[in-house]
């Protein structure tokens, strides 16, 4: 399914897409509002007197995909999944890509996005207490309160730690508050089309009002790589920085990405390189995984597993779907 070519930004502009009619008629021209109630993000395509019309969404782009799509092969048990080439602006493979899922720590490529676009990335944040107001069980790397650190190490906890306690620091750096910063997100994610989309907080630990799609992810992920830095960090197999407690006293930290591709633990297949991408996993939302990859001719491309039951299996399938790109 192709993408077309127009990026809209204000939710509340109207556009106007010129349909040519095949009938001998000539030409009718329609208003067709963009709408944050559209049932799939960025529109369908809208076909009329029996696809002889096409008139055109407001996307991007972008790849804009109506229905599943593949050719079956990789048979894919996630709940839902997505690979979409980046430069032919097309859907290789969709699965359920406009169901709303828990994303987990998926939501923190959006928390990136937000934070790289309105913060500089030596921006001092101070850590408050509510860094250690998270769930029993949640991934962090042992910030206090008090801590400082810059945006920049920040982000490297973020995404390649996983670091919940990271997201809540930089959210209240960048807009003072949780609430704040998740009104920021949704605000982002409707600016990008991600109309399935709703955020509740900076990391993805479950809330009935958080979710997102496997094309809104596709979106979001197409919006971050844009961020030099992004790219640079979700590529790293480690980090290792200093900060400061309190007190002043130095704190080092060294952490490890989760993403097993980066690790070296998965292997992508015969021509295809991963260059990184977010992992996450939680009881609700099961296992995901969004990467930004590259083919032997330096094509990228976006592919997203959503709801897998086992870890194990999320990498198999991802690079089952990889593999599709050869196909």
């Amino acid at each position: 399914m192709k993408c077309i070519n127009k990026k809209v930004k204000n939710l509340y502009v109207l556009f106007t897409a010129s349909i040519l009619l095949l009938t001998g008629c000539g030409q009718a021209s329609y208003d067709m509002p963009y709408t944050t109630d559209s049932e799939v993000s960025s529109f369908r395509i809208v076909n009329l007197e029996e696809e002889r019309g096409v008139a055109e969404p407001f996307a991007s782009d972008l790849c804009v995909v109506d229905a599943d799509t593949g050719s079956g092969n990789p048979a894919i048990t996630a709940s839902a999944a997505g690979l979409f080439d980046v430069n032919q602006k097309e859907a290789i493979y969709a699965k359920n890509v406009h169901e709303k899922l828990y994303p987990a720590s998926l939501t923190k490529v959006m928390t990136a996005l937000v934070a790289l676009k309105h913060g500089s990335s030596d921006m001092m944040l101070t850590a408050t207490p509510n860094v250690r107001a998270l769930e029993s069980g949640a991934q962090v790397c042992g910030i206090r309160e008090g801590d400082q650190m810059t945006l920049d190490q920040a982000l490297h906890l973020l995404l390649i730690n996983s670091a919940n306690d990271a997201a809540v620091m930089i959210a209240e750096g960048i807009a003072g508050s949780i609430d704040a910063f998740a009104d920021m997100m949704n605000e982002e994610a409707l600016a990008l089309g991600a109309t399935n989309t709703h955020f509740m907080n900076p990391h993805g630990l479950s809330d009935d009002n958080h979710y997102t799609t496997a094309y809104d992810m596709y979106l979001i992920m197409n919006e971050a790589v844009n961020y030099s830095l992004f790219n640079e960090i979700i590529h790293m197999d480690s980090y290792t920085t200093v900060y400061t407690d309190k007190n002043g006293a130095s704190k080092e930290i060294s952490v490890n990405n989760s993403n097993y591709f980066i690790q070296g633990t998965a292997q992508a297949p015969s021509g295809i390189t991963v260059l990184g991408g977010k992992t996450g996993t939680t009881n609700a939302a099961g296992h995901c995984l969004v990467l930004i990859s590259r083919d032997s001719s330096s094509n990228p491309y976006i592919s997203i597993i959503m709801r897998a039951d086992s870890r194990d299996s999320l990498y198999e399938q991802m690079t089952d779907l990889l593999g599709e790109i050869n196909n």
